[in-house]
């Protein structure tokens, strides 16, 4: 690769990590206001209810927990 091509390459994935991020923050973020305004800021009935979603979401493409493993 050339060096043009290399800085391009990688300002292209610093931008889509960030981006990532970004995204990431500020859904924890909406999570968290959700938490306090329908929750009265009780953690415990979003986090049981995240770790259920999540679990199914995870399922739902192959109908098997395999990428669990790889944690």
């Amino acid at each position: 690769m050339k060096t043009t091509q290399l800085i391009g390459y990688f300002t292209r994935n610093i931008f889509i990590v960030v981006g990532l991020v970004l995204i990431w923050r500020g859904t924890w973020y909406v999570l968290d206001e959700i938490d306090i305004l329908f929750f009265g800021k009780s953690h415990i009935i979003t986090t049981i209810g995240g770790i259920i979603l999540g679990l199914f979401i995870l399922y739902l493409p192959d109908h098997d927990l395999k990428e669990i493993s790889k944690l």
